[in-house]
């Protein structure tokens, strides 16, 4: 009779979590779902925006962009520039910054 070798704790973890990922545990990034600022008030988006220090919002069914709530959020080399977008309530409600990168040509505060 012939023996197997036993898996140590570590590989029947490492194994464990492959095997589960594979059957489908990680969704995909598409299925994950935006807030819909629309649909939203103004301070609730900016109270999301705050909390979550960066935010992925859509702002229309086909459009969606970054959201920040400070500089450290962006990478550097980025600045911040204030953001209004149109909410429940508001149509033109500043919800915080998104990260842009300046240059010559399009430098705007």
């Amino acid at each position: 009779m012939r023996h197997l070798p036993v898996m140590t704790r570590h590989a029947a973890a490492s194994a464990a979590l492959a095997a589960a990922l594979c059957a489908g545990g990680a969704a995909p990034a598409s299925a994950q779902s935006r807030p819909y600022a629309p649909s939203m008030s103004c301070s609730e988006v900016a109270a999301l925006v705050r909390a979550k220090g960066a935010v992925l919002l859509s702002t229309s069914p086909t459009t969606f962009d970054r959201y920040v709530s400070a500089a450290n959020y962006c990478s550097v080399g980025e600045v911040l520039k204030n953001q209004w977008i149109a909410t429940r309530d508001n149509p033109q409600c500043f919800i915080g910054y998104t990260c842009f990168v300046p240059s010559r040509d399009n430098w705007v505060p």
